[in-house]
């Protein structure tokens, strides 16, 4: 499917406002995709108030969601082997209720959940607003929110 930013954001805000955890998203995608705009939409939407910064140099960041819940934002373009994911506390994600989006997972391809959302962004040439944006479930992650126009487009969401 392809996307401008704003319907990019807006799908972002109503998933993070609409999905039950625990999720995990891998935000797939070069420099520039979109990664972090579809990232801080699922925030906004979530709940998250306050500026919302790129993890690139931090690498992580938590944010306190309503009901004890909690978002988890990574940025893995940083690290420099795979085994360097434990020293983020990635054995911490999964918890129940929780939102987990992390960019660049490739950097730690094996360690990836089995249940998870692929969500892979790619700029759409000559048109530098738009994305060509595919959503892959796979396993028994948590299945998105019904979003009109979305289950048409990617058969694994809307369910």
């Amino acid at each position: 499917m392809i996307l401008d930013e704003e319907r990019l954001r807006t799908i972002g805000e109503t998933i993070g406002r609409r999905i039950v955890g625990p999720v995990f998203f891998a935000l797939r995608g070069e420099l520039g995709a979109g990664k972090s705009v579809f990232a801080r939409a699922v925030a906004r939407g979530a709940g998250v108030v306050g500026t919302l910064p790129s993890p690139t140099f931090n690498l992580r960041f938590d944010y306190p969601l309503p009901e004890g819940r909690r978002l988890v934002h990574m940025d893995l373009y940083r690290i420099q082997r795979a085994d360097d994911v434990w020293e983020l506390g990635w054995e911490e994600l999964g918890e129940p209720g929780e939102i987990a989006l992390v960019e660049w997972p490739e950097r730690a391809e094996r360690y990836l959940p089995a249940d998870r959302w692929e969500v892979v962004l790619n700029p759409v040439p000559d048109e530098p607003n738009r994305r060509e944006v595919r959503l892959v479930r796979h396993g028994g992650s948590a299945p998105l929110p019904f979003i009109p126009g979305l289950a048409a487009s990617f058969p694994d969401a809307g369910s």
